[in-house]
C-alpha cells in the first residue's frame, strides 16, 4: 500500500496506521495528517526520531558551532563530511524531537 497524504480513516486500527506511517518514515516523511486523537501516539512513536538519530543532528549542531567552523560551508565530522543542508536537517529534526517531548509532558499534565 502506498502511504496516503490523507488522514488514516480507519482510527481503530493501530497496526494499519502503523505500517502507513513506517512507510512515509522510509520514504522521508516527518509526519502525517490525523483524524483522531487516539492516532497521536502511534505517529509520534514512529515519527519521532531514534536516540542514534537525535544524537547525531545534536554532533552536528555542536560541530558547526565551534569557533573554528563557524562560516564554513563544509566541514568533518567523524570522518564524514557535513554540509549546511545537514545543519538545517539536524536543527529541525532537533526542534520536532523537542516539540513532541514538550506535547508529549503538557498532555500529560493535570488542567
Amino acid at each position: 500500500a502506498t502511504p496516503s497524504v490523507q488522514g488514516y480513516r480507519n482510527f481503530n486500527n493501530d497496526t494499519g496506521l502503523a505500517a502507513e506511517c513506517e512507510q512515509g518514515r522510509v520514504l522521508g516523511f516527518d509526519g502525517k495528517p490525523l483524524i483522531h486523537p487516539s492516532q497521536i501516539e502511534t505517529a509520534n512513536r514512529i515519527f519521532s526520531p531514534g536516540e542514534a538519530e537525535l544524537s547525531h543532528a545534536k554532533a552536528v549542531i555542536e560541530a558547526f558551532a565551534l569557533p573554528e567552523n563557524r562560516g564554513k560551508g563544509v566541514i568533518s565530522l567523524n570522518g564524514q563530511m557535513v554540509e549546511l543542508l545537514h545543519l538545517e536537517q539536524a536543527e529541525r529534526l532537533v526542534a520536532m524531537h523537542d516539540s513532541i517531548v514538550q506535547l508529549e509532558a503538557s498532555s500529560r499534565s493535570p488542567a
